[in-house]
């Protein structure tokens, strides 16, 4: 029998874990509520959650700083939850790693829709390691494991910054659009701003060191491909 998968739901408001804890262990999911920010990052090391529901707005530490503490360590999906709707923050959310984002009110039934389609596409993405796994150069990417590795030094990517990297990787020299990039990794549903696919690409650059050989190029007016390095 299978282990269940622990949701971690931080949000200030109480209905909120009550409508979504009833949603989400009918689905069969674990669920564990923390309150205020300060008590995020205690409950994820202990609890070790599949998934973290992250509300912006908290006492304490906002989610916007536990969201980068967290990525800091690890690559667990992130959703987010806002009341605002400002363009700035489904940006900054993004940017930050998180995996979605929904701006409140919402319905219990959108966040496990939304839960179901990051846990299959993680399913999918490491169901064959075979095909997860790339090597160009001196860099490694396991979709397996979510992991990639320039010479012995790991790289700490989100997992769609992963999926975009290894996907561009896989087609050097191919030119991806933006739309391309969304429908192959956020999906056809997604309804965000397409400028979350610059962000990403800009913190992939950031966070590659200078010696990968997997170089992020932009091709004016149309996307981004991937070039290797000429000694690689």
């Amino acid at each position: 029998m299978s282990k269940k998968k622990l949701i971690l739901i931080a949000d200030d408001e109480r209905g909120i874990h009550e409508s979504l804890r009833m949603y989400l262990t009918r689905e069969g999911y674990e669920v564990y509520s923390v309150f205020k920010g300060d008590d995020v990052m205690e409950a994820f090391t202990r609890m070790q959650p599949d998934l973290i529901i992250l509300d912006i707005m908290m006492p304490g530490r906002s989610g916007t700083q536990v969201c980068a503490d967290i990525r800091a360590v690890s690559m667990v999906p992130i959703i987010m939850l806002t009341a605002k709707g400002e363009e700035v923050d489904k940006l900054l959310g993004f940017a930050l790693g998180a995996d979605d984002y929904i701006v409140k009110p919402f319905s219990p039934r959108e966040i496990v829709s939304r839960i179901q389609v990051i846990f299959r596409r993680l399913n999918q993405m490491s169901s064959d390691s075979a095909m997860g796994k790339l090597t160009v150069g001196n860099t490694r990417i396991d979709l397996k494991c979510y992991e990639v590795f320039v010479e012995d030094e790991q790289v700490l990517l989100s997992p769609k910054e992963v999926e975009i990297l290894h996907l561009m990787a896989s087609h050097p020299r191919q030119v991806f659009t933006r739309e391309q990039l969304l429908d192959n990794i956020w999906g056809f549903d997604f309804n965000g701003d397409p400028r979350v696919v610059d962000t990403s690409i800009k913190r992939i650059r950031k966070k590659l060191p200078e010696n990968t050989d997997i170089l992020l190029k932009s091709v004016y007016g149309v996307g981004y491909k991937v070039e290797v390095r000429e000694n690689a």
